[in-house]
């Protein structure tokens, strides 16, 4: 090529939907051989684009590299100042398969004239109305193929979730390659895992554990807390099967169990649920109530009673200061403080208590109230007493499904009474799986052992000793808060009578 000729500069786009390997292979293939059109035909491909595991039918996906090129298309240049005269692909698939991002990419390359394009069979004028009309139907064509392939897929997952079949994808944590029987020790650990999150732990300190004893995942990744917050909320670790957020349910409504073995019981897995639920990523007040939203980077507190202990000085009006006490922590301090917040922060800046001691006093007397009672209600009681209603309610269902069927109601009437039953059956159902999750939640904390529990309260974690999310857990269980009182004037001895606990009821 002459210096007075030179070649069209033009770039390379390559897309793949699933990088399987994970290792980029079908992309740089295609690139390989848009390299080889470009030489062909005399142009040069002056930079790659490319949007690798990403679907181009999938509505929310965002193809970075087709955006970026989209802009160097319409401003005729890359970031840098290199000029761009046109496009190289494999095929149209590859580009798009939206009919909407087809049109996008036309608007794009045609923006000025003179631009160039080809696939690996050939190039292609989109400046010419019947090329871009074919063009555009392909990528209709291509969204009505991808729109048939999803619905035998769901279709596919409803089949095998209603036989009870495992589904595919990477083998999951707790089971062998069969997907089907039990890895042992891994289902040891996600059944540990359950009870101790039942009895109180945070996920964060049962990662911990792990990531201590080298567990890893299936995939051979390090353990997250979102990692196992999915593992634990997935109703397979029961032997049940999950579609579109619903369990997936028989003719009569029950749930369909699965072919493979469960590691935990229903009633934790709906316990585990039940906890989750309720928590959906909040913090939980001292009443137990959902408070505000955890940040993202919020993690197990660092002190026993953060945000359990209140201020207990009198005000001017008589009424207490009330103000959850914050931590303090001195320069070339040896511990803590409780300090009440200054009144520009809602508090009045005059209480303040040495921490390590407030924290072994309210240690000590919730420790002595687990010694005096059962930490947790039996589960005795709990019998659900609406077991009649939900079969009462399932039958008339059945029976007027019976004769809707058989055309002895009209459709009229079906669809005015079926719908009432549905949601009455629902809401039995939720009823009746919550008193179970209470019940097994009480069962879990009445089987915890009291002279376990103090024996690891002062151990250090890495001893053995309990987390401190377990603890505050105890604390939270067993009373409310504790008022701090003020000490007179010129006192410093620590007074534990100034420590007013205020339990919750028995």
């Amino acid at each position: 090529m002459s210096p007075s000729n030179p070649p069209v500069p033009v770039v390379s786009y390559a897309r793949i939907s699933a990088d399987l390997r994970r290792d980029e292979h079908g992309v740089q293939d295609q690139h390989r051989v848009n390299r080889q059109t470009a030489e062909r035909y005399g142009w040069t491909v002056v930079h790659e684009f490319t949007d690798n595991d990403k679907s181009a039918a999938k509505e929310g996906v965002v193809r970075d590299d087709f955006e970026a090129m989209l802009r160097a298309l319409r401003a005729g240049k890359l970031p840098n100042g290199t000029p761009v005269q046109g496009v190289v692909i494999v095929a149209e698939d590859r580009l798009a398969r939206r009919p909407g991002d087809y049109e996008r990419f036309v608007e794009a390359i045609t923006f000025q004239d003179g631009r160039v394009f080809a696939d690996a069979r050939g190039s292609k004028d989109l400046y010419s109305e019947d090329v871009e009309s074919m063009g555009l139907f392909g990528a209709v064509i291509s969204k009505m193929e991808v729109r048939k392939m999803q619905r035998r897929m769901r279709r596919s997952h409803r089949s095998r979730a209603e036989e009870g079949r495992p589904s595919g994808g990477p083998r999951p944590f707790g089971w062998n390659e069969d997907r089907l029987t039990l890895n042992e020790r891994e289902a040891d650990l996600l059944r540990q895992a359950a009870k101790d999150f039942l009895a109180g732990h945070s996920l964060h300190s049962i990662i911990r554990g792990w990531q201590a004893l080298g567990v890893k995942t299936s995939l051979g990744n390090d353990w997250a807390v979102a990692s196992l917050k999915v593992a634990l909320k997935n109703p397979r670790i029961c032997g049940l099967r999950e579609l579109g957020g619903e369990l997936v349910r028989d003719a009569g409504g029950e749930p369909i169990r699965g072919k493979w073995a469960a590691i935990i019981t229903e009633e934790e897995w709906a316990a585990i649920r039940a906890v989750f639920n309720a928590r959906k990523g909040h913090f939980v007040t001292r009443d137990m109530e959902i408070g505000k939203a955890h940040p993202p980077d919020y993690r197990d507190p660092t002190y026993l009673l953060s945000a359990i202990i209140r201020c207990g000085r009198p005000r001017p009006d008589g009424t207490l200061c009330n103000t959850p006490l914050r931590v303090n922590v001195r320069k070339n301090a040896t511990h803590h403080d409780y300090t009440c917040r200054s009144k520009a922060e809602g508090g009045c800046g005059g209480l303040s208590r040495r921490g390590d001691l407030v924290d072994e006093y309210v240690s000590e007397a919730v420790l002595a109230k687990l010694e005096e009672r059962s930490f947790a209600a039996s589960a005795e009681g709990s019998t659900w007493d609406g077991e009649a209603k939900l079969e009462s309610a399932k039958e008339r269902l059945e029976e007027l499904t019976r004769q809707w069927n058989t055309g002895k109601i009209s459709n009229d009437l079906f669809f005015k009474l079926a719908p009432g039953l549905e949601k009455e059956i629902a809401r039995l159902r939720t009823e009746r799986a919550n008193l179970a999750a209470s019940a097994e939640l009480r069962q879990a904390r009445a089987n915890t052992d009291v002279a376990e529990i103090r024996r690891r309260w002062y151990l250090p974690e890495r001893d053995g000793g309990l987390p401190i999310s377990t603890k505050r857990a105890y604390i939270r269980e067993a009373l409310h808060t504790v008022i701090i009182h003020p000490i007179g004037r010129g006192q410093k001895i620590f007074n534990p009578d100034l420590l007013e606990p205020i339990w919750r009821e028995d």
